[in-house]
């Protein structure tokens, strides 16, 4: 009998992360959440939420239910909220109003203001709660918004096309296409999925890339450019196409900026480009990453060449690597490989990998995996 209520359980919540997942990249700084109302055996409602602002799954779906609501069990991939500091009302409030009897929740909000106070909520209510249903999956469905939530910095993903030898360019720098067009559309959805897209100038000089999601559906992420000297040109891509570029330049020393420096700040903002200026020869990267994540970014796609790669990865700023390899081979030992830099790390202190998965897509191979630093 406990073996098939947990089969049911797995079954609704399998539902519930899968209307969640339909609002990816559209919910930031928002979790995704997905709600589905069931009683004796039916589903009478369901709802996910689908932008920040807008209202919460479980409202939703019990607005949906009505009366029919009153004795019905509740499935939701998140805690349901029970503080007043945002834009809409507590859940708990709501799922107690209705009547509902049983509540099953895949994990516990990590948002401090909540974690753990939802369910307490509902439980001195007199409602059943029953947790941890699909746990794992709900947690990477949101790890973009717990990573966010729980440090204040973004959840980093390194994205790299490379050949079967490791190869991101020729040594000429050519790199269109490594990959086939069913990989490129994967990454413009990977693309649809974050808030911020992170390249540095070599790239933005060699490709004039545009850096947008080209689903047709999906919204454009924020363009973050690490520039030290400020070398991006007026009629660059990034500067031309919507939506906001971000420019990272280092902060000038005593002399302050020269008069071209200044006036080409002054392009920049003229064009709508943000700029964020640090001190050193270098950015410090999980500087960079506190500042972003003040300005609201939750996720932070890397798109960059061989230095920039190797630069995340030595900063320790990477959470997941995303690896789509090519049936190519380049050769040559001045090809550019997926990381450069001039340190290295022994075998024994490489870089770990973790979670992997592997997968097909069209004549090419994604890998994914978690670095644990």
């Amino acid at each position: 009998m406990v073996f098939c209520i947990a089969m049911k359980d797995d079954f609704y919540m399998a539902r519930t992360l899968a209307l969640a997942a339909r609002a990816r990249g559209e919910t930031s700084p928002n979790p995704m959440v997905g709600a589905v109302l069931v009683k004796k055996g039916k589903v009478l409602a369901e709802g996910y939420h689908k932008k920040a602002g807008t209202p919460h799954a479980e409202v939703i779906a019990i607005d949906n239910a009505g009366e029919k609501a009153k004795g019905s069990t509740l499935y939701v991939n998140l805690e349901p909220c029970c503080h007043k500091d945002k834009r809409t009302p507590p859940c708990t409030g709501k799922i107690i109003a209705a009547g509902i009897k049983k509540v099953v929740v895949a994990m516990k909000d990590p948002n401090p203001k909540v974690s753990g106070r939802g369910i307490a909520e509902l439980e001195a209510a007199g409602i059943k709660v029953v947790s941890g249903v699909l746990e794992e999956k709900a947690a990477r469905l949101n790890e973009y918004y717990t990573k966010h939530i729980t440090t204040g910095t973004p959840f980093v993903v390194l994205k790299v096309a490379m050949t079967l030898d490791g190869k991101i360019a020729t040594p000429e720098g050519e790199s269109k296409w490594i990959t086939g067009e069913k990989a490129r559309t994967a990454v413009h959805l990977l693309r649809g999925s974050v808030d911020a897209i992170l390249t540095a100038i070599g790239t933005v000089k060699a490709d004039n890339p545009r850096l947008t999601c080209r689903t047709g559906e999906d919204r454009d992420p924020v363009r973050v450019i690490i520039d030290p000297a400020l070398e991006v040109r007026s009629d660059s891509n990034v500067l031309c196409i919507p939506p906001e570029t971000v420019i990272v330049t280092r902060r000038m020393g005593e002399g302050g900026d020269s008069a071209s420096r200044t006036a080409q700040k002054g392009m920049l903002q003229r064009r709508g480009a943000r700029i964020i200026e640090y001190e050193g020869q270098k950015v410090e990267m999980k500087w960079l990453l506190k500042e972003l994540g003040r300005a609201g970014i939750t996720s932070l796609l890397v798109e960059g060449g061989s230095s920039l790669n190797s630069y995340c990865l030595e900063s320790s700023i990477v959470d997941k690597v995303m690896i789509f390899i090519a049936p190519k081979i380049i050769g040559g030992r001045n090809s550019f490989p997926a990381v450069g830099g001039s340190s290295f790390r022994r075998l024994g202190e490489a870089y770990r990998v973790e979670d992997l998965s592997v997968k097909r897509i069209g004549e090419d191979l994604l890998i994914e995996g978690y670095i644990r630093n």
